[in-house]
C-alpha cells in the first residue's frame, strides 16, 4: 500500500484595519512632531478626554519647562480655591484726630490692600468719600498704608532689562492704573519738538522731550522711555514725530512702569482731592495705620471679578496680588511671594501632585527660574473640572477665547478652533505655552496642556504648532 503526500497551498491575505478615532488622533499629532522645528525645541503635551475619563495623548509630559505665563493657571486657580471668588481686596480711608466745621484737625490715611485693578477713577471714588464726609481741609498729612505685604518689589528671577515694561511692574500693595503711565505724543509745528501728553496728568514724573515734529509724509520713529537704570521716574521720549493728524480714536498710548507705585498713588489721590476742592496742608509720607484710626471706607472689589481681566489679558501685577493675598491669608503679614507659593503647593498636593518635583519661584511666570510640567498644569485643570465644578466655571470663562478676545483674539481664526478653545497663553524669550480647554467635534471636553521651548527667534512658528494641535483636537470624533 502506497502512501501520498498532500501539499495544500496556505494563502496569506494581509488585512488592515482602519485605525480608532484616538489613534488617528495620536497620529495626527506625531506628526506635528516631525517637523524639523522639533530637532532642536522640545514640546511637552498632555490631552486629556474629560467626558470620557481617558488620556488621549501625551508626550513629555514630565519633562520640566519653564511655563512662563501658564503659571498664572496654578496661581489663579490656588486663588479660586483658597481665597474664594468672593474675597475682597480691600483699600480702605482711615483718619485720625477730628472733623469741625468741615475741617480734619489730624491725619488721612490710604491703606493698601493688593488690588491690583485701582485706577484714577478710584481714585476719584476715594476723594469723594472725603468729601461727603464733610472734610474740605487736612491739617495734617497724607499716609500711605503698604505694610501688607513685603518690601520686595520684584519677583524672584525677574530680568533687570525688562524695565522699564509694564509686564514687570514694581510691587506694592497700593496699586495704581497697573503701575504704569500712559503717554501720547502729538505732532506741532515743523521743526519743533512734539507735545507730549501724560495720562492721567501729573506732576510726579520729569519729561524729557528730545522729538522733533518733521513733514506728514515722514515715518515716526520716536520711542519712549524712563530712566530704569537710575531708578527714577524720568521719561525720555525721542525721535521723530510725523505731522499726519491722527484722529484721537486712533491714537496709541504707549505706556512705561512706573517706580514707587506707592508713591504715585498718593500724588494721584492729592490730586483728586485737590480737583475736589479740599486742602491738605501737611506732607505725603507712608506709615501702618495706627490702631485708634477711624474707618471711614472700604473700597471692595471681588477676586471674581479680578481673575477674568488677569487671564485674559495675562495680567502680571494681577498674579502677583493674588499670591499675596493667599500669603496675607493664611499667612502673618507683611505677605511674602514665598508664603503665597506654599499655598500653590496644597494645591499642588490636592492634586495628586508632589511640589518637591517643581520649582515655583512667582505668581506670575515671568521668572525663568520656574519649572514644570505639562502633566503638572494638566493635573491642575482636571482637579478644577471634577471637583470644583462652581470655580471651573469661572477659571473657564476668564480664559482666553481663540479668534475672539484677549491674547488669543487673533489666533486659530477661521478654524473649528475659533470661538471653542478657552486657554491661558504664555510667552518668554525662547519659551511659549498654552494649556486649557477644547470641545471636540463629538461633543467631548478636552484638557490640554503644550508647553515648548528652547527655540531662537519668533515664538511665532511654535503658536502655530500649537493652533495646529487646537485644530486637531476641535475636530477629534
Amino acid at each position: 500500500m502506497k502512501s501520498f503526500l498532500f501539499f495544500i497551498p496556505i494563502l496569506f491575505i494581509s488585512v488592515s484595519f482602519p485605525q480608532s478615532n484616538s489613534q488617528q488622533l495620536r497620529s495626527k499629532i506625531d506628526s506635528v512632531f516631525t517637523n524639523k522645528f522639533f530637532e532642536s525645541t522640545l514640546m511637552g503635551i498632555d490631552v486629556f478626554d474629560l467626558t470620557a475619563k481617558e488620556n488621549l495623548y501625551n508626550k513629555n509630559e514630565k519633562l520640566l519647562f519653564r511655563p512662563a505665563s501658564n503659571l498664572k493657571i496654578l496661581t489663579t486657580s490656588a486663588g479660586l480655591v483658597f481665597l474664594g471668588p468672593d474675597y475682597k481686596f480691600k483699600t480702605s480711608l482711615y483718619y485720625t484726630g477730628k472733623i469741625l466745621n468741615g475741617t480734619l484737625y489730624g491725619d488721612l490715611y490710604v491703606v493698601g490692600g493688593c488690588d491690583p485693578d485701582f485706577s484714577t477713577k478710584d481714585i476719584d471714588s476715594l476723594a469723594s468719600i472725603v468729601k461727603a464726609n464733610g472734610i474740605n481741609e487736612i491739617t495734617g498729612d497724607l499716609f500711605g498704608d503698604v505694610s501688607m505685604v513685603d518690601s520686595l518689589f520684584w519677583g524672584n528671577g525677574w530680568m533687570w532689562d525688562d524695565d522699564p515694561s509694564t509686564d514687570a511692574p514694581y510691587l506694592t500693595s497700593l496699586n495704581i492704573n497697573t503701575n504704569s503711565v500712559g503717554v501720547v505724543i502729538n505732532p506741532t509745528k515743523i521743526g519743533e519738538k512734539a507735545e507730549v501728553e501724560l495720562i492721567p496728568k501729573s506732576n510726579f514724573f520729569k519729561v524729557e522731550n528730545f522729538t522733533t515734529t518733521v513733514p506728514a509724509d515722514s515715518q515716526n520713529t520716536f520711542s519712549l522711555d524712563r530712566d530704569w537704570l537710575h531708578r527714577k521716574n524720568t521719561l525720555i521720549i525721542k525721535g521723530n514725530v510725523s505731522a499726519k493728524v491722527i484722529p484721537d480714536s486712533l491714537q496709541d498710548t504707549l505706556f512705561v512702569n512706573v517706580y514707587k507705585p506707592q508713591k504715585y498713588f498718593l500724588t494721584l489721590f492729592e490730586d483728586a482731592l485737590s480737583n475736589d476742592n479740599i486742602k491738605v496742608d501737611g506732607e505725603k509720607y507712608f506709615t501702618k495705620v495706627p490702631g485708634y484710626a477711624i474707618n471711614i471706607f472700604n473700597f471692595e472689589r471681588p477676586y471674581k471679578n479680578v481673575i477674568t481681566n488677569l487671564n485674559k489679558i495675562s495680567y502680571n501685577l494681577g498674579a502677583e496680588m493674588v499670591l499675596r493675598a493667599l500669603s496675607a491669608k493664611f499667612f502673618r503679614t507683611p505677605a511674602t511671594a514665598e508664603n503665597g507659593i506654599k499655598m500653590i503647593d496644597s494645591l499642588i498636593i490636592l492634586t495628586g501632585m508632589n511640589p518637591k518635583d517643581y520649582r515655583i519661584v512667582d505668581g506670575s511666570g515671568v521668572s525663568h527660574y520656574n519649572l514644570i510640567s505639562a502633566e503638572l498644569i494638566l493635573s491642575f485643570l482636571k482637579y478644577i473640572y471634577f471637583q470644583k465644578p462652581d470655580l471651573y466655571k469661572i477659571l473657564y470663562q476668564s480664559f482666553p477665547v481663540a479668534g475672539v478676545d484677549g491674547t488669543l483674539k487673533n489666533r486659530m481664526t477661521g478654524t473649528p478652533a475659533q470661538n471653542n478653545v478657552h486657554a491661558k497663553t504664555g510667552t518668554l524669550s525662547g519659551v511659549c505655552s498654552l494649556s486649557g480647554y477644547v470641545t471636540a467635534s463629538n461633543g467631548h471636553l478636552i484638557a490640554f496642556s503644550m508647553l515648548v521651548q528652547n527655540y531662537v527667534g519668533s515664538s511665532k512658528i511654535g503658536r502655530e504648532f500649537q493652533d495646529e494641535i487646537c485644530n486637531i483636537l476641535a475636530e477629534y470624533k
